[in-house]
C-alpha cells in the first residue's frame, strides 16, 4: 500500500506536466491572432470589424463547449476527449495555415476553438482525481501560469516564428505539435489512480481511519438549478464577462495593432510589450493565489484590490493613448494581465467554494461561459468601434478610433468593479467567521 501510495503520488505530477502542456496550446492559440491580426486583414483584404468576428469565433465555440465538456467527461472519461479534441484542433490549425480566403480561415479557427475548449474542465477532473482539495488552488494557479508560457510563445514566439517563416508556416507547425500533445495523453494520462492499480488519494489520507466518506449524490439537473439560483454566483459570473471581455478583447487582439498604429511599432516589438501578457501570468498567478490563501485570506479583498487597479489603468490610457514610454508600456501590460487575467484563479476558487465540491464540475462549467462570451462579443465590438473612423495614410487604425476603443473598455472595467462589491467572500476562514 506505501509503495503504490508514493508511485501514485509521483506519477500524477508526470500527468499534471503532460495536461499543462495541453494546456499551453489552448492559451497559445488563443491569442495568437494579436500578433497576426494585421497580416490576415492585409493578406484576406478585409475589415477590422470581420478580423474580431475571425478572433470572436474561437470564444464563441470555447463558451458553447463548456457544459458539453462536463457531460462528455463524466460519460467517456476526460482523457478520451481531451484527446480527441485536441486532434480536431490540430487539424484546425493546419486548415488555418493553409486558408486560401478568408471563409477557409473561419473554418479553421472554428475548429481549433472547439479542439481546445474541451481541456480545462476535464484537466480539472482529472486533477481532482490525483490532488487533494486543499492543493486545489495552487495547481490553479500553476496551471494557469503554464497557459502564461503560451501566451509568451502566442505573442514573441509567434513573433519571431512568422518574421522567419510567415504566418502560414507558423500555424502548420503549431498544428504537428498539437499532434505530438495527444500521443502524449493517450499514453501517460489516465482519469484516475485506480487505471493503473494504485489508491485514491481518500485511501491514502484515510488509512487507518476507517474508509474515505462516500460522496453526496446531487444529480446533473438538480446540480445546474443549484448553481443558477445561487445569488452570489451572478455577480462572479457579470464579473468574468466584463473582465475577460477586456483582456481578450485588448489583450489577444487590439493590444498589437494598437501599438503597431499608434506608437509606430514594428511586429517585433509589439510582440515583445505583449509578452508581458505572459509574464503578467506566469508571476501573477501564483502570487494572487498564494495572495488570498495565506497572506489576506481572503477572495472578496483579492477582486477589489485588482480590479480597482485595473480601472485605474484603463483610465491612465485612455487619458494618455500616445507618446508613453516604451518602459511604461511594458509596466502597463504585465499589470494589465495580472489585474484581468492572473485573478480569474481566485474567481474559479470563489465559484468552486459557493457550491458543494460534488457539483464543483458543473459550477466551473457554467461561470466558464461568461469570460468567453466577453471576448467574444468585446472583440468585434471593438473592431466595429475602430471602422467607425477613417484609416490613416499608412492603412493603420486611426487614434480617435483607439481612444473610443480605450472609453469601452474604461466602463467596463467600472462594471467588473461594481461586481466586486456584490460578491461573497467565501476563504474558509473568513466565511466561518462571517457565519
Amino acid at each position: 500500500m506505501k509503495e503504490a501510495a508514493r508511485r501514485m503520488l509521483r506519477y500524477r505530477w508526470v500527468i499534471f506536466a503532460v495536461l499543462a502542456l495541453a494546456y499551453f496550446f489552448v492559451y497559445f492559440h488563443r491569442l495568437s491572432l494579436s500578433v497576426v491580426a494585421d497580416d490576415l486583414v492585409k493578406e484576406f483584404q478585409t475589415s477590422a470589424s470581420l478580423m474580431g468576428l475571425l478572433g470572436s469565433v474561437y470564444f464563441y465555440c470555447y463558451a458553447f463547449m463548456q457544459i458539453p465538456s462536463g457531460l462528455l467527461s463524466d460519460s467517456l472519461g476526460p482523457r478520451k476527449i481531451v484527446a480527441f479534441f485536441l486532434v480536431i484542433a490540430g487539424v484546425g490549425s493546419l486548415l488555418f495555415g493553409f486558408a486560401p480566403n478568408i471563409e477557409v480561415a473561419f473554418a479553421g479557427r472554428v475548429l481549433v476553438g472547439l479542439g481546445v475548449s474541451v481541456v480545462f474542465i476535464p484537466t480539472m477532473k482529472i486533477l481532482s482525481q490525483w490532488f487533494r482539495a486543499r492543493e486545489f488552488a495552487s495547481m490553479a494557479g500553476i496551471l494557469n501560469a503554464v497557459g502564461g508560457t503560451g501566451v509568451l510563445a502566442a505573442t514573441w514566439l509567434l513573433a519571431v516564428m512568422t518574421a522567419n517563416f510567415g504566418w502560414r508556416v507558423s500555424f502548420d507547425l503549431i498544428g504537428a505539435c498539437t499532434f505530438a500533445v495527444v500521443l502524449l495523453v493517450w499514453i501517460v494520462v489516465r482519469d484516475r489512480p485506480g487505471d493503473k492499480g494504485w489508491p485514491t488519494i481518500a485511501e491514502i489520507d484515510h488509512t487507518g481511519e476507517g474508509a474515505a466518506p462516500p460522496p453526496r449524490k446531487i444529480g446533473l439537473w438538480q446540480g445546474a438549478k443549484l448553481v443558477l439560483s445561487e445569488k452570489y454566483f451572478w455577480p462572479v459570473a457579470v464579473w468574468y464577462f466584463f473582465d475577460c471581455g477586456i483582456f481578450f478583447g485588448f489583450g489577444a487582439l487590439w493590444g498589437g495593432p494598437y501599438l503597431m498604429h499608434v506608437y509606430g511599432m514594428s511586429r517585433s516589438e509589439a510582440g515583445a510589450i505583449l509578452s508581458m501578457i505572459a509574464w503578467g501570468m506566469i508571476v501573477g498567478s501564483p502570487f494572487l493565489g498564494f495572495l488570498s490563501d495565506r497572506v489576506l485570506k481572503s477572495r472578496k479583498r483579492v477582486f477589489i484590490l485588482c480590479t480597482s487597479l485595473l480601472v485605474l489603468e484603463m483610465v491612465f490610457l485612455w487619458i494618455f493613448p500616445q507618446g508613453l514610454s516604451k518602459v511604461v508600456l511594458y509596466v502597463f501590460f504585465f499589470l494589465f494581465t495580472v489585474c484581468a487575467s492572473s485573478i480569474v484563479v481566485v474567481g474559479f476558487t470563489t465559484t468552486k467554494e459557493l457550491f458543494p465540491v460534488e457539483i464543483a464540475g458543473t459550477s466551473v462549467g457554467f461561470v466558464n461561459l461568461f469570460p468567453f462570451l466577453g471576448g467574444a462579443i468585446f472583440m468585434p465590438l471593438l473592431g466595429r468601434v475602430l471602422d467607425t473612423y477613417p484609416k490613416t495614410a499608412e492603412g493603420g487604425y486611426s487614434l480617435e478610433g483607439y481612444e473610443k476603443l480605450l472609453l469601452i473598455l474604461v466602463a467596463g472595467a467600472v462594471i467588473s468593479l461594481i461586481c466586486t462589491f456584490l460578491m461573497k467572500e467565501t476563504h474558509p476562514e473568513r466565511a466561518a467567521e462571517q457565519a
